[in-house]
């Protein structure tokens, strides 16, 4: 947290709706993207974003300062979205019923290479949506928010040892459900698995191991989850290469 950050919030805990209002600009974009990948959705996922800066708001006398302001954010993220997911049933989808992350859709043709981008986009987030909670939150923290393993577990109130295992379980499953799901396309032959087996060439020495750059929250404009591909893509290679996650 900046010097900025760190006097909006002063102010904000001292009652100033304005500096919290700071603060929704700066934080609105990675809470979304905690909300969004846990929950599937936009609209819900905006729902639930709201909601957490609500519940922020009325909590700031909680808050303790000798923690990371935005880990006691995501963390109320993260409680509020698993209340929603066991409110109501978790529908797991197949990748012909995946939905739809990325709009690919425009006034012009998107070029081939995004538009290639977009569907990998669109099958992670359909294997991330069949993940049980508890091994979903570790792995949107660390591949699409870019959390240190501390500030995952302080977010879980877990260990980091738990996190560790929580991260490796989510990868393996996801490894598992990429690998159920080419199975069909295999049988058909090759032509039937393209959609999901093609690469881009460029960024084939990507390390999908490493989680990407933290998406930046202030002074960008469009839909939050435009910065997102780079990083589904990755994960994206990794299951179709086989390679560790």
């Amino acid at each position: 947290m900046n010097e900025h950050e760190q006097d909006w919030l002063d102010r904000a805990r001292a009652g100033e709706q304005e500096a919290f209002g700071r603060l929704v600009e700066t934080y609105q974009r990675p809470v979304f993207a905690l909300t969004y990948r846990m929950l599937g959705d936009y609209s819900e996922a905006e729902d639930a974003a709201q909601e957490t800066f609500l519940r922020a708001y009325s909590r700031l006398d909680q808050y303790d300062p000798g923690r990371k302001f935005s880990t006691w954010l995501f963390s109320i993220a993260n409680y509020h979205c698993i209340d929603r997911l066991r409110k109501r049933r978790v529908q797991f989808v197949g990748l012909d019923e995946s939905p739809v992350v990325f709009s690919l859709e425009g006034d012009s043709a998107k070029p081939e290479a995004e538009a290639l981008a977009g569907e990998q986009a669109e099958e992670m987030q359909a294997l991330v949506n069949q993940l049980e909670p508890e091994y979903r939150t570790p792995l949107v923290l660390r591949y699409w928010n870019d959390c240190s393993y501390q500030e995952i577990a302080d977010v879980m109130d877990i260990s980091v040892a738990a996190v560790k295992s929580r991260l490796f379980r989510a990868r393996k499953k996801l490894a598992e459900l990429y690998e159920a799901a080419q199975q069909p396309h295999r049988a058909e032959g090759p032509s039937a698995a393209v959609n999901l087996s093609g690469q881009m060439n460029a960024g084939q020495n990507a390390e999908p191991d490493q989680p990407a750059a933290r998406v930046s929250s202030a002074g960008q404009s469009g839909r939050p989850e435009e910065g997102w591909t780079a990083q589904t893509v990755l994960l994206h290679r990794a299951l179709i290469r086989g390679a560790s996650l």
